[in-house]
């Protein structure tokens, strides 16, 4: 007994979990045909290769375990990382120091790896970044030679020993060139005319015009650099913006021209003007874009007046490619175009040029600390479907993500930095070949190479059996417990051929009618039948000889199948006994409807569906017990309820030939009268008589529709106020008002008599006579003095 019981439990859990999983089970609903298929839905997809297993073969590995799939039939191929290079990041106080070529310098970790990639897996890896000491930097100085810029060229001549000299601290390894460029040779961007060709600033001395030229290629030769640019000279063009971006291509792409290295590269780039960008070569009929291709003869550029000037876009593909850091020096009216040309240009800071050599230098050495203080990763396309994200850990624990987890700030020489990668693929490329992409700091000449591989099949497909008689005499391979079969085979097991029945006939067999779906859209025809399609869940299937009935689709009631009570047979209900209805949601048991006084539904309305629906309109409720009208029982029942228990009202002396139509049962308080816990459907009334006191009674209307009243006699009257109280607060507040005006008005007095004496002592001191005598007396004696008496 107890085994069976046992038995049954494990039954009832299996069905449950069957049932608990819905179409968003995204395993089962698409319906996967092969185990590659299957594995490319999601990494929680697994198959079963078991060829006897009778249920959906791709399912997430729990279910496929419960429903019989043996662990070692389960395919579920993973992903993993493998790295292939990793030489560890260089200490040069530890490794060698000077002695290290630039190649042999090794700034980030690893630099190979592959990655086996399922679709919806996510794959991680690490990268460290450190700044290497004492690495080598190549300098590369491209100067407006407009005569404008005479002063600042003068400032440039000596800038090569003085710089090596500042830059010392940074690195020993430093290679220096110099090259100037003006404007394209072409109206309206220069004077064509012969004497302003060969020198463009008559009557002052300058050089004939050019768009670009390399003057010195990279070089550690710091005399050799002073001495080439001695030898330069201003010239001049038409309008004020000038050539600069073909001179930026040609530096850029000229790296054999130029002598770049695999190093640091930085590009100063010197200027008092703006520039002209794509387009504006129409202007000279100059219509073809530039190619972006190096087109140096001699050291200058030839096919100014061939192409069109760069596109910024293409500029900073170009400088992000070549691993060119920018330096806009420029004057200040300029500062702030080449500050929004720079926010477009990763990698590229600016700087205000003056008349000062020690400011170019120091200008440069800033520059390069910022830029070099920076770390950006950047990786190259992605293939269709593969998603990659990063997150930086940097400097004093602060971590990013996002956006901002590809770049870390304020990085000196010797940190290190780590970024936490993960890459993910959805799905297989169309090719199902492998990629490689690229990831590498912005300006600097090291990259990591990650190669991806799809796992696109299961390991089962290289163990298919060619021509296995499980499929049907050998009409096709087995592969992962399926058949695939050969060409012109059908069927599950392979044991249709196309050729035994023509297509229009086979299809005619699998319907029910000339417009109906093939097997009523529900399956697919194999040789003239319908084979059904299968439900995520095994309780549910499609039957008949088209696939035309389902036991799953038949009306529901609160969420259940035939509402719980019946089966679900070719989309109708068959009901259990005592329920009918489409989706058995009507029961035929009166239990429910019947009331306290054992009638059903109070005598007012019949039992339907287990539900009583009263006939009395004036009832309602579950078993017509309420009468929402009876309300007005209070107004009406009011005056013969005053005069039945307290003899007074308005009908007390026809009391009792109006109100003798129900009983009255008096209580002490209103706490006494009956409660709605007691009798549901009592009513509650409370009245005011004629001296303002509230009396309380409850009523109550029985099955044979009399009235029971009860009454408390205790009436709640209100009190009268207290008049002491009242009379001594405004006694009071009258005393106080008046101290309170007599106060104000004593103050405004005093404050008025201080002011009038103040103004009698201030129109005293401004008088200019004394009152002690008379202005207008004047003595009748004159006094007559000989200034000669006292010297005789």
């Amino acid at each position: 007994m107890d085994m069976r019981v046992l038995l049954i439990s494990a039954l009832l859990g299996f069905v449950s979990h069957i049932r608990a999983k819905t179409e968003s089970n995204v395993c089962t609903s698409a319906t996967a045909k092969t185990c590659g298929e299957c594995i490319q839905i999601g990494p929680q997809c697994v198959w079963c290769k078991d060829p006897d297993f009778k249920f959906s073969r791709c399912d997430d590995k729990e279910s496929l375990e419960k429903a019989g799939c043996a662990v070692v039939d389960i395919e579920n191929p993973r992903g993993n990382v493998t790295i292939d290079k990793n030489k560890p990041v260089t200490n040069r106080k530890t490794e060698g120091g000077a002695n290290l070529r630039p190649e042999e310098i090794t700034q980030i970790q690893p630099q190979k790896l592959t990655l086996n990639l399922r679709s919806g897996e996510p794959q991680k890896f690490t990268l460290m970044f450190k700044r290497a000491e004492d690495y080598p930097i190549d300098l590369y100085f491209l100067m407006d030679l407009s005569d404008s810029m005479r002063s600042n060229l003068e400032n440039v001549k000596n800038l090569g020993a003085d710089l090596a000299k500042e830059m010392r601290h940074i690195t020993k390894d430093l290679r220096i060139g110099f090259g100037s460029f003006l404007e394209k040779l072409a109206m309206p961007f220069i004077l064509m005319t012969p004497k302003y060709l060969v020198n463009p600033c008559f009557p002052n001395d300058c050089t004939a015009p050019f768009s670009y030229k390399n003057v010195l290629s990279l070089t550690n030769d710091s005399t050799l650099f002073t001495k080439e640019v001695s030898k330069q000279k201003t010239s001049g063009n038409l309008d004020s913006p000038e050539a600069g971006f073909d001179a930026i291509m040609q530096a850029v792409v000229c790296t054999k021209e130029i002598g770049w290295r695999n190093v640091t590269r930085l590009l100063v780039f010197s200027t008092d003007a703006g520039f002209h960008f794509a387009g504006d070569g129409k202007l000279g009929g100059i219509v073809r874009p530039n190619d972006g291709k190096c087109h140096l003869d001699k050291n200058m550029y030839t096919m100014s007046t061939h192409f069109d000037y760069p596109s910024i876009s293409q500029l900073v593909d170009t400088l992000s490619d070549n691993n060119i850091q920018t330096i806009f020096a420029v004057t200040e009216p300029f500062r702030a175009l080449y500050q929004e040309l720079s926010a477009l240009i990763p990698k590229s800071t600016v700087g205000t040029l003056s008349a000062s050599s020690t400011n170019v230098i120091q200008l440069i050495i800033d520059a390069y600390n910022s830029l070099s203080a920076e770390v950006i990763l950047e990786h190259t396309r992605l293939p269709p479907g593969v998603s990659i994200s990063y997150v930086s850990h940097c400097k004093n624990g602060v971590s990013r993500k996002d956006e901002s987890g590809q770049t870390c700030s304020n990085i000196s020489i010797g940190d290190e930095v780590k970024f936490d990668i993960e890459i993910t693929a959805k799905g297989c490329p169309s090719n199902g070949n492998s990629e490689t992409i690229k990831i590498k700091p912005l300006g600097f000449n090291e990259e990591v190479e990650v190669v991806l591989n799809f796992i696109c099949k299961c390991e089962c497909h290289k163990d298919g059996i060619p021509n296995s008689p499980s499929c049907h005499f050998g009409n096709g391979t087995l592969e992962c417990g399926i058949c695939r079969c050969n060409e012109g085979r059908l069927g599950r097991l392979c044991e249709c051929s196309q050729n035994e029945v023509e297509s229009d006939d086979l299809d005619a067999n699998c319907r029910v009618g000339k417009e109906t779906e093939v097997c009523s859209n529900n399956g697919v025809c194999l040789c003239g039948t319908c084979e059904c399609k299968k439900r995520d869940n095994p309780e549910e299937r499609y039957s008949g000889k088209f696939c035309e009935c389902d036991n799953f689709s038949c009306d529901r009631s609160n969420n259940k199948l035939c509402g719980g009570h019946g089966r679900c047979e070719c989309k109708k209900c068959i009901c259990d006994a005592n329920y009918t209805g489409s989706a058995c949601d009507c029961s035929l048991d009166t239990s429910t409807c019947l009331a306290s006084n054992k009638q059903i539904c109070n005598g007012r309305g019949k039992c339907e569906c287990g539900a009583c629906k009263c006939t009395d309109p004036k009832f309602e409720g579950p078993k017509c017990e309420i009468c929402p009208t009876c309300s007005r029982i209070c107004t009406e029942r009011k005056d013969c309820v005053e005069c039945r228990q307290f003899g007074m009202g308005s009908k007390k002396h026809t009391c009792e030939k109006e109100c003798s139509n129900f009983s009255v049962i008096p209580v002490n308080k209103k706490e006494d009268l009956p409660q709605a816990i007691n009798q549901p459907h009592i009513n509650h009334c409370k009245e005011r008589d004629p001296n303002d006191c509230w009396f309380f009674f409850t009523y109550a209307t029985k099955n044979d529709d009399k009235i029971e009243v009860h009454v408390a006699e205790e009436k709640e009257c209100p009190s009268g106020p207290d008049i002491i109280p009242i009379v001594a607060g405004v006694v009071a507040g009258i005393v106080l008002i008046g101290l309170a005006l007599l106060l104000i008005w004593k103050l405004i007095m005093i404050i008025h008599d201080r002011r009038e004496f103040a103004k009698f002592e201030k129109e005293k001191m401004n008088a200019k006579w004394d009152t002690g005598e008379n202005p207008i007396y004047k003595s009748a004696v004159t006094t007559v003095v000989n200034p000669q008496y006292e010297k005789n």
